[in-house]
């Protein structure tokens, strides 16, 4: 009797350890399924990622931006504040000094006031521009020894002798300037009654940049040399 009780236990803990195993195997098969379809899911995300534009989240940040600037805009003009005014309030120190540094940056020309300026100015993009030669320069280097470092004391005529890929190039980067000079150049309409203090539109034009800048400084003496009345 004890026998076949003992059995009869042993038989349905049997049992129970079946179905736990057939429990825990169809757990894996779930989470197995999910996982694919999340694995799945994730690729396909992935896929639309890639095969947006390279700035797409810096853009998708701008636009969102932009849409709640307008409804911050909106709600300050239903109460009547002025929103530009409220904006900068809350603007720290250090943030406007970071957002003026990096209009500068962005925007480093500030245009030139002489023609020191207006030379400096092209020589910096004309140096942006160049793409230097290096086996060119060691080339030299090596030929011209300590004179390649030329000092106030090295006569540099006769040891430096340009190609022709060089000159090519000088050619082509004038034609360049001349051509983008004749785009943006207007003539002004000519006045018959105004003053002729000059020889050519070039001097014309630098006539009018000293009257702009000095002009307040030399008015009564440039009336004096016209009567004839300086000293």
């Amino acid at each position: 009797m004890a026998s076949t009780s003992s059995a009869a236990d042993a038989g349905t803990s049997s049992q129970a350890k079946f179905a736990d195993r057939m429990k825990r195997l169809r757990d894996l098969h779930i989470k197995r399924n999910e996982a694919r379809k999340l694995n799945h899911q994730e690729v396909v995300e992935e896929d639309k990622r890639n095969s947006l534009p390279s700035n797409w989240e810096a853009r998708k940040r701008r636009a969102e931006w932009i849409l709640q600037d307008e409804e911050k805009r909106k709600a300050a003009d239903d109460e009547g504040i002025d929103y530009d005014r409220s904006k900068l309030l809350e603007i720290s120190a250090m943030d406007a000094e970071r957002l003026e540094k990096k209009k500068k940056k962005k925007n480093p020309d500030q245009g030139f006031a002489d023609y020191e300026q207006a030379t400096i100015r092209q020589y910096n993009r004309l140096v942006k521009n160049m793409k230097p030669d290096m086996v060119q320069y060691d080339r030299e280097r090596e030929k011209l020894g300590e004179a390649f470092y030329g000092t106030a004391n090295t006569i540099l005529h006769g040891l430096h002798e340009d190609t022709k890929e060089g000159i090519d190039r000088m050619v082509e980067d004038l034609e360049k300037q001349i051509s983008k000079r004749e785009k943006y150049s207007r003539r002004r309409m000519h006045n018959d009654d105004a003053d002729i203090d000059y020889i050519n539109e070039r001097n014309m034009k630098f006539n009018k940049k000293l009257e702009r800048f000095y002009g307040e400084h030399t008015t009564e003496i440039k009336q004096n040399l016209e009567r004839g009345t300086a000293v």
